[in-house]
């Protein structure tokens, strides 16, 4: 599967932003879905994921309350919908897909077998 992530921007603190992540390729309903960031000098860390079935979603604890992930399988795209900015949120934004993921590895970058090029979101204070 293609993944190709976009709406990242520059906004300004408290402001929303939403990612989508269009797919093509093999069946979209097969892969569960994560956003992961990168910040400049950090690690890539796990923002949010959701199954195959998009009834259950996970977030990273920065997130919560904050950022809704969602998926639309007859347009093949995930979404993660962005409120309330922190400037902390800056980074690249990627998305990845699996199709055997497990619970247990949902937060895991090396669980994931396709990822797309990134969307830079920045965050001004």
């Amino acid at each position: 599967v293609q993944l190709q992530a976009s709406g990242g921007g520059l906004v300004q603190a408290g402001g929303s932003l939403r990612l989508s992540c269009a797919a093509s390729g093999r069946s979209f309903s097969n892969y569960a879905f994560g956003w992961f960031r990168q910040a400049p000098g950090k690690d890539r860390e796990f923002v949010a994921a959701i199954r195959r079935s998009g009834g259950s979603t996970y977030y990273t604890d920065s997130v919560k309350g904050r950022f809704t992930i969602s998926r639309d399988n007859a347009r093949a795209t995930v979404y993660l919908q962005m409120n309330s900015l922190k400037p902390e949120d800056t980074a690249v934004y990627y998305c990845a897909a699996d199709s055997g993921l497990i619970v247990s590895s949902i937060g895991n970058r090396d669980a994931y077998d396709y990822w797309g090029p990134g969307t830079l979101v920045t965050v001004s204070s």
